[in-house]
């Protein structure tokens, strides 16, 4: 997978999480930090190939 899919999908999963909250879904309290919770989970998504340790860089 690319590197644009891969933003791509991260952005599409935001997008969800607020969409849920505001239909009441998820709650707010979750959904305020789900974005940097987010970004946490998939650093290879937004630093790219550049991550420390990965072997396949």
């Amino acid at each position: 997978m690319n590197q644009i899919s891969k933003a791509l999908l991260l952005a599409a999963a935001m997008l969800a999480v607020g969409l849920l909250a505001i239909f009441d879904v998820i709650p707010e309290h979750f959904a305020r930090w789900a974005p940097l919770s987010l970004l946490a989970m998939f650093p290879s998504t937004w630093m790219g190939r550049s991550c420390p340790g990965r072997k396949d860089a």
